[in-house]
């Protein structure tokens, strides 16, 4: 429970295990490699799942979605551990895809994911490097401001 206890020193928890809003299941495992749906900013407040909305370059500073992301991963992570029930049996993260809800010329999507991925190396240090894509959307599912999906390779 090292990477647990790792979320911890940093001050941050494991929110409830997200609900998928549609036909889906969080994550999908085939041999060693776990395939994690995508995941929204969904922050608990007041007992409720509260999700961070709103455009990065309009409503949200890059800041804002920063954490936005930071607090996807943590949801991710979530999933992670429903499905392999340790978050230290992740050997590698392989992949991260990236989605920022933001405005036509806004053009530092990288730096809003940047809330992702760092939290994984600092998590995991080189075993969360990860290949990774960023890009901007017009729209993203009920207005949230960032989704993002990912791969991890898992030990047996």
């Amino acid at each position: 429970m090292q990477i647990e206890k790792r979320l911890a020193e940093m001050g941050l928890t494991l929110p409830p295990a997200p609900t998928p809003v549609a036909n889906y299941i969080p994550a999908v495992r085939t041999g060693n490699l776990l395939f994690v749906s995508g995941h929204g900013p969904g922050v608990v407040k007041d007992g409720k799942v509260e999700y961070i909305r709103g455009k990065v370059g309009k409503d949200l500073t890059v800041e804002q979605g920063y954490e936005a992301a930071k607090h996807v991963m943590l949801n991710l992570l979530q999933s992670i551990k429903g499905v392999i029930g340790d978050l230290d049996k992740v050997r590698r993260v392989v992949k991260v895809l990236g989605f920022v809800n933001c405005t036509e010329d806004f053009a530092d999507h990288p730096r809003v994911i940047n809330g992702a991925s760092d939290l994984l190396v600092a998590l995991y240090g080189e075993r969360g490097r990860h290949a990774r894509s960023a890009v901007g959307m017009q729209q993203l599912p009920f207005g949230i401001a960032v989704e993002i999906e990912m791969v991890v390779e898992v030990e047996d």
